[in-house]
């Protein structure tokens, strides 16, 4: 039975990757700050699916423990065939006259994490010839919201070019860029879209299903739904400078932060 490990896997799409995997008897190996949550989540996932389910604690902002979940990942003996890189969120605050550690701490989750854990993954996955990772990145990367919009699309770039090197290993590297998906992020991160139209909006078991769907197929950019395709070749098609002058239209943080 092939073993996924996940971060971010309490809450939003990391719950979703969970449940899915599990359903399609995946062990798994889940990984995020909150232990009780954890747990619980664990428990859950083992009576529904009778699967083995690690529990891996860990603050992905600090270097250390980034480095236990990197080490989880290059064992070989129960060895991770999916990695799925999915910790993430938004600063609620512009980048300027904001507090900077939390800019630091939010790049280390979303670009210093995914880097680590992907070459610990990469390694061992190569050595076996077989696996894949998947970084989630958002259409995000394509516009200019702060620097949640930099790490995205850092991810979305480093992701492609893990997927280059990765070329005729047997390993497979796939960004996924959803839109806006309906998921506690947003509540967590303290913005208020409910003035946004019901179209704008994606389920996330439909995201996960997609995205799963396309790391088997071994597709690099994963972008859900017909509709944020389309934005999405909008958005690269753009001059910059428009993508710059759409963004400053709306307020410094009040900008949608697709996720």
């Amino acid at each position: 039975m092939a073993t996924a490990l996940i971060t971010g896997a309490s809450a939003g799409l990391g719950l979703e990757f969970a449940w899915q995997l599990a359903a399609a008897q995946h062990d798994l190996v889940i990984v995020a700050r909150d232990t009780e949550r954890l747990d619980r989540l664990a428990d859950h996932l083992r009576a529904a699916a009778g699967i083995q389910v690690e529990v891996l604690p860990a603050d992905l902002a600090d270097r250390e423990q980034t480095e236990h979940v990197a080490e989880r990942l290059r064992a070989l003996d129960n060895p991770v065939s999916l990695l799925v890189n999915n910790a993430g969120y938004a600063v609620d605050e512009p980048f300027l006259g904001g507090d900077l550690a939390k800019q630091e701490a939010s790049l280390d989750v979303m670009v210093r994490a995914v880097m680590v854990l992907s070459h610990a993954a990469a390694g061992q996955m190569i050595t076996r010839e077989r696996g894949a990772i998947l970084n989630v990145s958002s259409i995000a990367a394509l516009t200019a919201s702060g620097t949640y919009s930099a790490s995205k699309a850092w991810v979305r770039a480093f992701t492609e070019g893990l997927s280059v090197e990765l070329r005729d290993t047997g390993v497979t590297a796939t960004a996924l860029c959803p839109g806006l998906v309906r998921t506690e992020f947003h509540e967590r991160a303290g913005l208020d879209y409910a003035h946004l139209p019901e179209i704008v909006w994606l389920n996330a078991a439909d995201v996960v299903s997609a995205a799963l769907a396309d790391v088997r197929r071994g597709v690099v950019i994963s972008t859900p739904s017909l509709r944020y395709r389309a934005a999405s070749g909008l958005l690269r098609m753009l001059p910059r400078s428009a993508i710059r002058a759409i963004q400053g239209a709306g307020s410094v943080s009040g900008t949608a932060r697709p996720r």
